[in-house]
Parts: structure tokens; sequence; C-alpha cells
């Protein structure tokens, strides 16, 4: 009982050590590694890669068995399983590490953020939201099927190749007809670009979750893959129910009308456009803001003095 008593307060008197002499470094330390220890486990419980830590579990414990039993050709195969796991870790987890990187750098915690938003592009994006909004409403009555993404900070070079550069102002009709059954650009995504219809008729990369629902079709799967692999905004309507579906970040929320959609999409391609900037955005965004308002003034000062 006294060995007991003994454990019991020595763990105290450890534990009060602990405490007075914790640093401030020390606390921030805790912090930091609770904060990444959480977002490996949230990044892990939303994508496929749960399953694959599962395997690599697996394989562990395996290794582990193996070496205290004694298993000496499992042993071996397991040792040179092990040696290469690393690499093999970041070949299976390219695509999640790839998009989880993506999205610290258009966090709100990163110091470049989002590229400032200018009042011009501003109300052309106002404009492009309005004309897919009246285009997706009619195509929800007609039930005709359409696949637009708005390009955000991650650049769609790749996909836009794959289809045909239009590069026009959006309009609803516009946008209507490149989706019309019998025209050649219907089958593919749009990609809007600063406001602009810049191209249609491209290939999107389709999810590869499947726990989806089994109703959803290629489009919605499309749609979801491309908030997957980058953060663009895609906005699908089905052909079949006339449905208004949302992907953002891998997730499809549906059940939207124009006015909903239009609601969200601003929010989602202005609002937070305005509030992501980072550290050196506001910068720079303060720093031309001045600059503009001082050759305001001159200009002014000189209009003055020439009457």
């Amino acid at each position: 009982m006294q060995a007991v008593w003994d454990a019991i307060k020595s763990f105290w008197e450890l534990i009060v050590y602990i405490v007075t002499n914790i640093r401030l470094v020390d606390i921030l330390d805790i912090l930091v590694i609770a904060f990444l220890i959480y977002k490996c486990i949230e990044f892990f419980s939303k994508t496929r890669g749960g399953q694959l830590v599962k395997g690599l579990l697996l394989l562990l414990v395996m290794a582990l068995v193996a070496d205290w039993l004694d298993m000496v050709t499992v042993n071996w195969i397991m040792v040179r399983v092990m040696d290469s796991l690393l690499i093999a870790a970041v070949i299976i987890f390219h695509p999640e590490i790839r998009r989880a990187l993506e999205r610290m750098g258009t966090s709100k915690l990163s110091i470049f953020g989002r590229a400032a938003i200018t009042d011009s592009e501003e109300e052309h994006m106002a404009k492009c939201i309005d004309a897919a909004c009246k285009a997706a409403g009619t195509m929800q009555e007609q039930k005709c099927g359409a696949l637009m993404v708005f390009e955000r900070t991650t650049q769609l070079g790749e996909i836009i190749a794959t289809g045909t550069l239009i590069d026009a102002e959006a309009t609803a009709p516009l946008i209507g007809n490149v989706f019309y059954p019998k025209s050649p650009l219907h089958d593919g995504g749009m990609i809007l670009r600063r406001g602009r219809v810049y191209a249609a008729g491209c290939i999107l990369p389709l999810t590869q979750n499947s726990g989806l629902n089994k109703e959803l079709g290629t489009r919605h799967r499309a749609a979801i893959g491309m908030s997957e692999n980058s953060d663009a905004v895609v906005v699908v309507v089905s052909e079949e129910t006339g449905i208004i579906s949302l992907a953002v970040n891998g997730e499809l929320r549906r059940g939207f009308d124009s006015i909903t959609l239009h609601n969200e999409l601003n929010e989602l391609l202005i609002e937070s456009s305005e509030s992501n900037n980072g550290f050196f955005s506001r910068i720079l965004g303060a720093f031309g803001k001045k600059n503009t308002e001082s050759k305001e003034k001159a200009d002014n000062k000189d209009k003055n003095s020439e009457e």
C-alpha cells in the first residue's frame, strides 16, 4: 500500500514541478501540437484517407506481432515494407496532401491570402453571378443539365485546356445556349473566370468517394471531384430532376433555387474574397488605395488652381 502512495506522491510532485516551471513557449508548443493532431483527425475523418490509415496501422500491428513471435520470413517482409512506408504514404495520400496545402494557402491564417478583389472585378463578378443564377433558374424549370465552375484562387488551366476557349461576357442567354441539349459543348463543364465565361466543354475530374448517394450522376460526381481538387465553387443543375446543387470543398449541398443560389454565390465569391485577404494583400491594397487617394487630391488641387 505504501508503494502505491509513494507512486501517487511522486506523480503529484512531477505535476507540480511541470506546472511551476512551464514557460509561455511550452504552452504555445502544446497548443500547436494539439491543433495539428485535431486537424489530422478531422482531415482523415472527412476523406478516404481514413481507410488507408487503418490499412497502414494493420501493417504496423502485423510487423510487431511478427517480431514478437520471431517469424523470420514475415518479419523480413514487414521490415522491407516499413522502410518504404514514408514514400508509399506520400504517393497514396498525394491528392489529400495537395488539397490540404492548397487550403492552407487560401485560408484566413495565410499571410498571403487571396488577392484583393477590386471594384471593377467585383462588378463583373456580380453580373456573372446574376447571369448564372438566372440561367440556372431557367434550366431548372426546363430540366436542362448544367455544370458551372467558378474559378477562385486555384488556377484551372489544365481543366480549361480540355475544353473550348470562349472568353466572353457572362449572360444568361449565352450560358443557356451552351448547355442546350443539342449544343456541342453541353456535356462538359463551363469555367467562369473573373466574371467571364472563359471556357466550355471541359472535362472535370470525378470524385473517388465511394460513399456518395448512388442516385448522383456523372455531373454531380464531377462537381464534387472538381471541388475536391481545387477551391472552385461548382453549380450543378440535374437533368433528371432539375435540382440545383452546389459543391464546395468536396461537399455537395442540394435544393437551391435561383434566389438562394444567388445569395450563396455572392457570399462565397465576393464577400469571402474581401474577408480572406492575407497580411501582404491587405498592405498592398492599403498602399494602392493611399496612392489613389493622394493622386485624386493632387488632381483636385491642380483643377482648383487652374480655376
